[in-house]
C-alpha cells in the first residue's frame, strides 16, 4: 500500500514545544501476531529457595511454594508481540517478567500459554486499525486496559509497549531513541551510557571478563547470603572487594580504566549488623570503602525492611550518615522501589543516592523512561536497570529508551554469562551513535 506522507506537530510535551514539525507517514496496524519464547536465564521459587530448597549443578532440589511453579528453577519464558504495519514491516518487543516472579508484590508466574491469549482478547482488538504515529498515546491507552478489574500483567505492558515503540518508528523512518527523544523533548546522546555487568555466583571468574572487555562498572556479585558470602562480620566480602581491586589493577591495559565497583547485596548488610543501626552499618561501609580503593563503591540493597516506608527511611537514615561522615559510598535503593511510583517516592525521600528502575516491574516502558527523568530532574541516581532474565529485544530497546534519557547507568542483559548481555547492550548503543553521526553528516 502507498502512504500519504504529511506534516504533524510533535506531541505537546512541555520541553518538546517548539521543535521542529518532521515528516512522517500515515501507517495503520493491521494485526497483532504473538510467539513464545525463551528469556536468558531462569525463573527461580524465591519462596522455596529461601526455605531450603539446595543447589544441585544448574537446578534445585526440592518442592516449589509460589503459585504456578512446577520447580523450583524453570526455564524462563517470554512472549514475541509482533506489530503488522499495514505496508509489510513488523515492530515487535518481547513480554519478559523478572527472575523471582510471584513474589515481594509482584505479578504471578509469567507463562506464555496463559497470556498469549489475554494479549489475543485484549491487546489486539485496541491497537488493530490504530496509526502507529504517536508512542505516549498508544502506550497510554494500552496501559489503561484492565481485565478484571486489575491492569494488565507487567509484563504484557513491558513486551506491547516495545512494539509500540518500534511500530512508530518504522512508521516514521525513525530510529527508537530519536523517537522517545523527539516526543519527551530530548536529544540522543552522543556518547555511549555507562554499562553495569553482572556476575552471578560466578564472581571471580566473570569478574576477569569484565575487566578484559572494560566493562564501566562491575561486577553485581551476587551477596545475597550473609554466612557464605557477605560473613558475620563482613570479612568475607571486604576480602573480595579488595581481591577485585587489587584484580583491576593487574589486568587493565593501563590506568585510564577505572570502573566504578557496585555490589548488591541483598539487605545482607543489615541482616549482619541490624537495618536500622546505621551507625555500624556505616562502620562497616567506611571498610568496604577503603579496600575498594582506589576505585569508587556503590552498594545495592543495603538492608531488606520489610516493607516500602520502612525501607525508606532505613535507607534515608543510611545515607544522612554517609553524608554526615563523608564516607564515600553510594546506596542504591532495588528491594520495595518496583514501581514508577516507588521510585518518586525513594527520590522525593533521598533514600540512597540512586535507584535501582527495574524495567519489566515498571510495566510499559513509558514509565522506565518517566522514572529515569524524574530522578535526573530531582537529582537523584538513575540505574536503569532490569533482570538476567530478559531477551535480547528487550534489551535492545531498552538501550534506545536509555540513549535518550540519559540515566547513569544501564545493565548489561540478559543472563549471567557477561559476554553475551554485555555484547547486546554495547553493540546496540554504538550502532545508535554511528547512525546519529551519519544523520548529521
Amino acid at each position: 500500500m502507498v502512504c500519504k506522507s504529511f506534516f504533524i506537530k510533535h506531541i505537546p510535551c512541555g520541553a518538546a514545544a517548539g521543535v521542529k514539525r518532521k515528516e512522517v507517514f500515515l501507517m495503520k496496524i493491521v494485526n497483532v501476531v504473538c510467539a513464545p519464547g525463551r528469556t536468558g536465564f531462569y525463573f527461580d521459587d524465591q519462596k522455596a529457595i529461601k526455605a531450603g530448597a539446595i543447589a544441585d549443578g544448574t537446578a534445585y532440589i526440592g518442592t516449589p511454594v509460589t503459585p504456578g511453579f512446577t520447580a523450583v528453577r524453570q526455564a524462563g519464558e517470554s512472549i514475541s508481540v509482533m506489530l503488522v504495519l499495514e505496508d509489510g514491516q513488523v515492530a515487535w518487543g518481547d513480554c519478559a517478567a523478572v527472575q523471582y516472579s510471584g513474589t515481594g508484590g509482584r505479578d504471578p508466574l509469567f507463562l506464555a500459554k496463559d497470556f498469549i491469549p489475554v494479549i489475543e482478547e485484549h491487546i489486539k482488538p485496541v491497537l488493530v486499525g490504530k496509526e502507529a504515529d504517536n508512542f505516549r498515546q498508544l502506550t497510554k491507552e494500552m496501559e489503561a486496559i484492565e481485565v478484571d478489574g486489575k491492569k494488565l500483567h507487567t509484563a504484557i505492558r513491558y513486551g506491547v509497549s516495545q512494539a509500540i515503540l518500534d511500530a512508530v518508528a518504522k512508521a516514521s523512518h525513525r530510529m527508537m531513541a530519536e523517537v522517545v527523544a523527539d516526543e519527551y523533548g530530548l536529544t540522543v546522546s552522543e556518547e555511549p551510557i555507562p554499562v553495569f555487568t553482572q556476575s552471578g555466583d560466578a564472581r571471580y571468574d566473570n569478574s576477569d571478563k569484565m575487566i578484559i572487555k572494560g566493562a564501566d562498572i562491575l561486577p553485581h556479585a551476587l551477596i545475597n547470603n550473609v554466612d557464605t558470602k557477605l560473613g558475620r562480620d563482613g570479612s568475607k566480602l571486604k576480602e573480595y572487594v579488595k581481591w577485585l581491586s587489587d584484580r583491576i589493577i593487574k589486568l587493565r591495559a593501563d590506568e585510564s580504566y577505572n570502573p566504578i565497583l557496585h555490589i548488591d547485596v541483598y539487605g545482607t548488610i543489615g541482616q549482619a549488623f541490624g537495618d536500622d543501626n546505621f551507625v555500624k552499618q556505616a562502620d562497616y561501609l567506611a571498610e568496604l570503602e577503603e579496600a575498594a580503593k582506589p576505585f569508587k563503591l556503590r552498594i545495592e540493597g543495603p538492608m531488606d525492611a520489610g516493607d516500602r516506608e520502612k525501607q525508606m527511611l532505613c535507607l534515608k537514615g543510611l545515607r544522612e550518615e554517609l553524608d554526615k561522615r563523608g564516607i564515600n559510598v553510594e546506596l542504591v535503593a532495588d528491594e520495595w522501589c518496583n514501581t514508577l511510583e516507588d521510585v518518586i517516592y525513594f527520590c522525593d525521600n533521598k533514600a540512597g543516592h540512586m535507584a535501582q528502575i527495574k524495567t519489566p516491574d515498571l510495566g510499559g516502558i513509558n514509565n522506565t523512561i518517566e522514572a529515569v527523568l524524574y530522578c535526573k530532574e530531582h537529582g537523584f541516581g538513575a540505574y536503569q536497570g532490569g533482570t538476567c532474565n530478559e531477551t535480547d529485544r528487550s534489551s535492545q530497546v531498552c538501550v534506545n529508551c536509555a540513549m535518550a534519557t540519559k540515566p547513569d547507568q544501564i545493565l548489561a542483559k540478559p543472563g549471567m554469562g557477561v559476554d553475551e548481555g554485555f555484547m547486546i547492550v554495547y553493540n546496540e548503543m554504538n550502532r545508535i551513535i554511528a547512525m546519529m553521526k551519519a544523520k548529521k553528516a
